[in-house]
């Protein structure tokens, strides 16, 4: 199967539109996506579509699930949790 063609799995072959909800995007310095999360929130925008970008400095990839003892992860969830209160108009 080649993933890499399906739309749900590459956000750049993904269509935008500005009709998509509020997006949050986050990514980490140490992270073989952050490239791809920070074109696809720059797509997005280009598309009309209101978004919350953030990239963390001095974290790998998977930092996100790492709050506990990661301050950068704190503020990675806090920055997420804020977003899905936006987009939830809460």
């Amino acid at each position: 199967v080649n993933f890499g063609n399906n739309p749900l799995v590459n956000l750049q072959r993904a269509s935008v539109t500005r009709d998509l909800p509020p997006a949050t995007v986050i990514t980490a310095e140490i992270d073989p996506l952050r490239s791809e999360g920070r074109m696809y929130a720059d797509r997005l925008r280009a598309g009309g579509v209101p978004v919350r970008y953030q990239d963390y400095t001095g974290v790998a990839h998977e930092f996100f699930g790492m709050a506990a003892v990661v301050d950068a992860a704190k503020q990675a969830n806090q920055f997420a949790a804020e977003g899905l209160r936006t987009a939830f108009g809460r």
